[in-house]
């Protein structure tokens, strides 16, 4: 028996339901107030990290990690490279369960329910909590066949499901007037934008109501930088985000609140103006005005 909340909410999104006249009738998640113009409440509780530790072999690279991420949100991890951002991303939804000699302590609760338990099923988490690599990372498949990939491994095979699911995986990516046209060509023709594009709507297409994102434009001209970040602005009025970033202006740009890491311990955290402008510790300063880093 695993979970029973995660799982069974995976297993009803994992089959979206058929409405009349053969149409797949997608719920909208209910307004709240702070998607209004202007709000500025936080709304409920999404993901929660209370002392977490990461060990690599005997090497720990995470330290007493506490972060909080709400609902409609998008919080962008900051720091130097290598002081833990990705690890703790990675941790988000298990990745690092794939990586040799890790071992972990602690908490992260989806939705007020520990992940890290036995007998959790892992895939079924995944569905929830989907991932958006640094590079982009297409299937040598078509373009249908990639933000398919994801409902098919769930068993479904109903095609005004798959097609439902695709169009508007690709609609809410911004690439579907793109690519409307060669849905059957490979996916490995679309330009380094439109191949990341792509794999964010793959990673759509299974509902996931968190999406992390590890340097999703590190990779991208300044044109395709642009429109991921606009897709951002976009997806966050359905899922909470989670966004590893170096560029400073892009974290000030896209997210809410800010995390600074520093040698595996999350050094600050809160609203990004905040952060930027006038941070409570000395580390934060140098960071962010380039002092280290």
């Amino acid at each position: 028996m695993g979970a029973p909340g995660l799982l069974e909410e995976s297993r009803v999104k994992a089959s979206p339901p058929v409405g009349s006249g053969g149409t797949v009738a997608v719920p909208r998640p209910p307004s709240k107030p702070w998607d209004l113009p202007g709000g500025t409440g936080q709304g409920t509780l999404k993901l929660e990290v209370s002392h977490f530790d990461l060990w690599y072999g005997e090497k720990q690279a995470l330290f007493d990690i506490n972060l909080r991420a709400h609902e409609r949100t998008v919080t962008a991890l900051i720091g130097p490279s290598g002081c833990g951002k990705s690890t703790l991303l990675r941790s988000l939804n298990r990745m690092n369960d794939l990586v040799d000699g890790v071992s972990t302590a602690g908490s992260v609760a989806l939705d007020g329910q520990e992940i890290y338990t036995p007998d959790l099923e892992v895939e079924l988490l995944r569905r929830l909590v989907g991932m958006v690599f640094q590079k982009p990372n297409p299937f040598p498949k078509s373009i249908y066949d990639n933000v398919a990939y994801g409902l098919r491994i769930q068993g479904e095979r109903r095609p005004v499901v798959l097609d439902e699911a695709v169009e508007r995986s690709l609609r809410a990516s911004a690439l579907w007037t793109e690519v409307k046209d060669r849905l059957d060509q490979s996916a490995l023709g679309l330009s380094g934008g439109q191949q990341q594009r792509l794999c964010i709507a793959r990673a759509l297409a299974t509902g996931p109501e968190v999406l992390l994102m590890d340097e999703p434009c590190s990779a991208l001209d300044p044109l395709s930088t642009q429109k991921v970040e606009d897709l951002i602005h976009e997806l966050r009025s359905t899922c909470t985000i989670v966004i590893v970033t170096h560029n400073m202006q892009q974290a000030a740009r896209v997210s809410d609140r800010t995390a600074v890491f520093l040698m595996g311990v999350l050094v600050e955290e809160g609203p990004t103006e905040k952060i930027f402008t006038s941070p409570d510790r000395k580390e934060t300063e140098d960071y962010v005005t380039g002092r280290f880093g």
